[in-house]
């Protein structure tokens, strides 16, 4: 593919020329900038492989847009060039980050051969960032199939572009693993990673989670607080199930996405924060913006990127690397040796669909299958039923003559469930008052049957 420079000069005529000698000598694709603030917005949208930027220019100057690169984490390599002919400025430039200058009266074979340097020198930087990744632990983005490698690809693309990436899925398809590796493969990586459950949290506090709050903002607030923005800094900030803020709160995002900068609650005075903003939902947020629950400005700011995340049932062959990972990683929190999976547990599991909680699901079904297993492999009778087959019945067909489907073992341990989280959603989940009521010893002796028939309190 030919490479993108990018010509940011005021002087319009200029750049255009400048734009037409690169794409007639060097073969390059071009785009032409009036100002800096054109080039930054550029930047934060697209793909640019090197910059030709002019440092005297009106409003923001070419310092200022390397400044704003820097703070961005904005990975271009930068020529400079002036007419000025004075030396001090443009070793100034270097200093800031660009990698080379040039005057506006060299010829342009000059000009194509210092472009054709910085690109090779990013390439070079590149490939020794590729090497470390490859030495560096892989991906937590287990799989295969077409889908997943179209998905890697995509982060990789998108993870040294700063702007907003909004991550789609259905529950449980790992959108936070998503997040995570937009952070790791970016200039970024070393930066904070700060999640945040948008979901997770109370209207009343949200605010304060997000923008921070100054001491005595309200009632509660003995000391002040740094929100995520702030706790993000130049890292990333992962906004998980954006869908579910509240309409104040999104319009309030809205304005630091724009200006780049929050006000603490209680706050008089603006902080700057550069944090890349990486959002997920479930939801159609399309949809949410016709019913009126989601502001449609707002999603146009947090989709200038889209990565959507295959369900598991679209990849059913990455379901033995998922199994074989899970069940090898799983049992050292147990305190157990890893099982390998049958290939008729494997064909159990590649059976169902997967629609309730996707890779998840599957990692709570490893999991079950490990506690009640006994042998030295995870075997189809281990499977537990499925959920999604007539509100629970098991992974097998009912037997003849209308019986329940499933072995002696797999009915067992359905109905103890069944019957541990019937008494526990009566007792609101309390633990000692569900022991008393069952006839157990103490509320210990519950625990240990809620761990072996793994027994989890939904969040919230």
């Amino acid at each position: 593919m030919r490479r993108l420079v990018l010509i940011v000069d005021d002087l319009r005529p200029l750049a255009e020329q400048y734009a037409y000698d690169l794409e007639r000598l060097g073969r390059f694709r071009t785009r032409v900038a009036g100002g800096g603030a054109e080039a930054l917005d550029i930047l934060t949208r697209d793909v640019v492989d090197c910059m030709i930027l002019d440092l005297e220019m009106p409003g923001l100057d070419g310092f200022d847009v390397l400044r704003a690169m820097e703070h961005q984490q904005i990975d271009v390599p930068v020529i400079v060039y002036t007419g000025t002919g004075t030396f001090d400025r443009c070793v100034e430039a270097v200093r800031l980050g660009a990698f080379g200058f040039i005057d506006k009266a060299e010829p342009m074979e000059r000009v194509v051969h210092e472009v054709r340097l910085a690109l090779r020198q990013s390439d070079l930087r590149a490939r020794v960032d590729e090497l470390e990744e490859r030495a560096a632990p892989i991906s937590p983005l287990i799989g295969e199939s077409e889908a997943m490698m179209r998905l890697r690809s995509a982060i990789a693309r998108l993870a040294r572009i700063p702007s907003p990436v909004l991550v789609l899925g259905e529950s449980g398809t790992g959108k936070e693993l998503v997040a995570g590796e937009l952070h790791r493969l970016s200039p970024r990586r070393d930066e904070a990673f700060v999640a945040v459950n948008c979901g997770g949290i109370s209207e009343g506090l949200v605010d304060s989670d997000l923008f921070g709050h100054t001491r005595g903002a309200f009632t509660g607030a003995v000391k002040a607080r740094r929100g995520a923005f702030e706790r993000a800094s130049a890292g990333t900030l992962f906004l998980d199930e954006i869908g579910e803020l509240p309409g104040g709160v999104q319009a309030r995002l809205l304005r630091v996405l724009e200006g780049g900068e929050v006000t603490r609650l209680g706050g008089e005075d603006p902080i700057v924060v550069g944090a890349r903003v990486v959002a997920a939902t479930h939801r159609d947020l399309d949809a949410e913006v016709e019913r009126g629950s989601f502001r449609q400005d707002l999603l146009y700011r947090l989709n200038v990127h889209v990565l959507q995340v295959p369900p598991l049932r679209e990849r059913p062959d990455d379901i033995p690397l998922l199994a074989g990972h899970f069940a090898a990683t799983l049992p050292a929190r147990l305190g157990w040796s890893p099982r390998p999976v049958s290939n008729e547990a494997l064909a159990v599991l590649r059976a169902r669909r997967w629609e309730r909680n996707n890779v998840r699901e599957l990692r709570n079904t490893i999991e079950r299958m490990i506690i009640a297993s006994e042998g030295p492999a995870l075997d189809a009778a281990h499977v537990p039923p499925d959920p999604g087959r007539g509100g629970g019945g098991a992974a097998e067909p009912a037997a003849p003559g209308g019986g329940v489907g499933g072995t002696f073992r797999e009915q067992k341990l359905a109905a103890e469930t069944r019957i541990v989280r019937r008494a526990l959603e009566a007792n609101g989940w309390k633990i000692g008052k569900t022991a008393r009521e069952l006839g157990l010893a103490d509320h210990s002796s519950l625990l240990k049957i809620m761990n072996r028939l793994a027994i989890r309190r939904p969040e919230g």
